[in-house]
């Protein structure tokens, strides 16, 4: 997305994105997005979804960040959303990732925005966040790899 996106602010010659694949994005923010809150508590122990682990491994990566809300972490606070330098997004979501909503939400706000491209979310039944890593011989990572590739070839969104 950042990529995408420094793309379309700085209209670099020679270079044309037609499309980005989000898979499982670790997008964070202030604010709980969804089923957020509801999954921390079930979660119920200290894990890299934790919001101080997020924030202070956040300020380690990126000493200059203004926090959570930063917009290279939490895209929908970024002013400038519209001018994503491609015209395609893909947007992998698993159903038991914390961070599903966000992927969602993502979404909502690119076509909130004035870009005008097309975006579509996949969510993938039963599964967590970048299972497709983790099994990658699995049904579903199979099944996405085919929707990916389908993409990367110009078919859906």
């Amino acid at each position: 997305h950042n990529m995408a996106l420094k793309v379309g602010l700085e209209k670099l010659k020679g270079v044309n994105v037609e499309g980005i694949f989000l898979n499982c994005p670790y997008f964070w923010g202030k604010e709980p997005v969804g089923s957020e809150a509801t999954r921390l508590e079930k979660k119920g122990h200290l894990s890299f979804w934790d919001k101080s682990y997020v924030e202070a491994a956040w300020h380690f990566v990126y000493p200059n960040t203004t926090g959570l809300d930063d917009p290279l972490l939490n895209p929908v606070m970024e002013p400038n959303l519209s001018r994503l330098g491609c015209r395609r997004v893909l947007v992998c979501v698993a159903e038991q990732d914390i961070l599903r909503d966000r992927g969602w939400f993502y979404k909502e706000a690119l076509e909130k925005s004035e870009w005008a491209g097309d975006v579509e979310v996949v969510e993938v039944a039963g599964e967590d966040h970048v299972f497709n890593l983790f099994f990658p011989k699995g049904e579903n990572a199979l099944s996405l790899l085919k929707k990916l590739a389908s993409f990367i070839n110009g078919n859906g969104v």
